[in-house]
């Protein structure tokens, strides 16, 4: 039978995950709200859906794994919004299911460590929606649901080169600050590879083995390209917007054992600078 992936906000980590396995014979559903980002799907190989417009009950149906990449939002988790009872209907007989939220749930910890043991004290709005959310799917009865909680996510077209050849980049410096970062192909392999070993139930960190400062990742950039360092800015003296000034409001160094052990991960990029490296040999 056609193993068949739902993926619910079919954005950068899902097709770097449809990219592992379109040339695996699965079939690929991916809901986007932009008729030019379906356009684009069409093009990769994954079967394009306008949502919310367009009725996801027949994609529902035919799913054999489902992906959730959307966001919750004030009003809730915007999938369960409108499918929580078919998802639950279909529950026995989907084979995986795959929530992406984030390490934010953990909150503040300055500096120290976390793991998916550590208790959900989040120290911001976004923070606590997601584990609202992750509450919510957990609530449904025998789904078998696998949660991933993301670091901070770079990769092709997401990396810091552009902005430090522009010289719009800074080192912004706050003492103590430091972030986890996942490079996307390394997503897709945790997610790949928990496909391949579900395990209901299980939460994972995804993240490298390097959590630095944002102002080191900066620095190394700008070393790579043979430019001078961006300028070193105090946090507290930064223009920011509310939403990037919001990830300083945390700092943790968030532990990816678990990724290791389960699932036999060997990390693509263990750190930045092998990620940033492969990025610039790229052409990013």
């Amino acid at each position: 039978m056609t193993q068949t992936l739902l993926s619910f906000g079919h954005g950068f980590s899902a097709r770097a995950l449809a990219a592992r396995l379109l040339p695996q014979g699965w079939q690929i559903i991916g809901t986007t709200r932009s008729a030019d980002k379906a356009e684009a799907l069409r093009h990769e190989g994954v079967t394009p859906v306008l949502w919310p417009d367009e009725d996801l009950a027949p994609a529902l149906a035919s799913a054999t794994h489902l992906l959730i990449s959307a966001a919750p939002d004030a009003a809730g988790d915007p999938v369960l919004a409108r499918y929580r009872d078919a998802i639950a209907e279909a529950a026995k007989r989907l084979e995986w299911v795959g929530y992406l939220s984030t390490t934010g749930v953990y909150g503040d910890h300055a500096g120290g460590w976390v793991d998916e043991a550590t208790p959900l004290t989040p120290s911001t709005k976004r923070g606590q929606m997601r584990v609202e959310a992750e509450a919510a799917w957990q609530a449904i009865p025998g789904l078998p649901l696998h949660i991933f909680r993301l670091a901070g996510i770079y990769g092709p077209g997401r990396g810091p080169f552009e902005k430090v050849r522009q010289g719009t980049a800074r080192r912004i410096v706050k003492p103590g600050q430091v972030f986890s970062r996942i490079h996307v192909e390394d997503i897709a392999q945790v997610l790949e590879a928990s496909i391949a070993r579900p395990n209901p139930g299980a939460i994972y960190n995804l993240c490298d083995d390097d959590p630095a400062p944002p102002q080191d990742v900066i620095g190394h950039a700008a070393e790579l390209l043979g430019l001078p360092l961006p300028e070193e800015v105090a946090f507290d003296a930064a223009e920011m917007t509310p939403m990037a000034r919001s990830f300083y409001a945390e700092s943790k160094r968030v532990s990816n054992r678990r990724i290791k052990e389960e699932l036999g991960i060997d990390l693509l990029y263990p750190d930045y600078r092998s990620g940033l490296r492969a990025l610039l040999a790229s052409g990013d």
